[in-house]
């Protein structure tokens, strides 16, 4: 009568891989969902006290519009940063990584926006992994070769009619980005507030990331990622 010994192993074998594969699955949700826990929240404006609700402001205070005119600068508490859905072993995830470092000006004249630049130090965005960081900054970005990103406005954006202050208001703004050395015209929405003597702009772009010449962020089977991402921003500008 032939041995069944080989046959138990190969069970045993089994058992562990698949008690393996439940392990690692679920070691991943709870790491992901309890450890990790949420991804932050898209940028956007703030609220602060000096907003004014629209169903709240009288058209009266929409005064004071020459005080815009003049070249406003990107001042403290602005931040640039990636969006980009991942999935970690079999896990739904959002990879997010953020700068502060980030430099740039506006030029307004009468009612419109006439020129606006911007650039991001690559090198200083950073997410809630090192390994993810040590991906961006290396193989996927090379921000040694390409330290910055920028953003120039090639169209004039019209504020008219001006809204009053703390009333927040949608643009549509286009202009070239630049990434890894790659040039794109992209046109995109962002939302925009005046209060306290300050101008606060939020937005995001969609960015494909072969347009630029970036290889997707898929690291094997371990972690694979979407084909695309979102560039966004929050922009605080002050009178310079």
């Amino acid at each position: 009568m032939p041995s069944r010994r080989p046959l138990r192993w190969l069970r045993w074998i089994v058992a562990g891989l698949a008690a393996a594969a439940v392990l690692a699955v679920g070691g991943t949700y709870v790491y992901i969902h309890f450890i990790e826990g949420p991804a932050p929240a898209p940028l956007g404006l703030k609220v602060t006290k000096g907003h004014v609700p629209a169903a709240q402001a009288q058209p009266g205070q929409a005064t004071g519009t020459s005080s815009l005119a003049g070249t406003w600068r990107v001042t403290a508490g602005s931040l640039a940063g990636y969006r980009v859905k991942e999935v970690l072993l079999g896990q739904n995830n959002i990879a997010v990584g953020r700068t502060s470092h980030v430099k740039g000006d506006l030029m307004i004249k009468g009612t419109t926006v006439t020129a606006a630049a911007f650039t991001v130090a690559m090198a200083t965005m950073h997410s809630d992994q090192s390994q993810r960081d040590a991906q961006f900054d290396g193989r996927i970005m090379d921000v040694t070769t390409y330290p910055t990103g920028t953003f120039t406005l090639t169209r004039p954006i019209s504020l008219a009619p001006v809204p009053a202050a703390g009333v927040i208001k949608t643009y549509t703004a286009t202009g070239r980005l630049t990434l890894h050395a790659h040039t794109r015209q992209v046109t995109f929405g962002l939302k925009a507030v005046r209060t306290d003597g300050k101008i606060e702009v939020t937005g995001s772009i969609p960015v494909t990331f072969a347009d630029y010449g970036i290889g997707n962020p898929s690291f094997g089977s371990f972690v694979t990622t979407q084909n695309h991402g979102i560039l966004e921003f929050l922009m605080d500008f002050g009178h310079a």
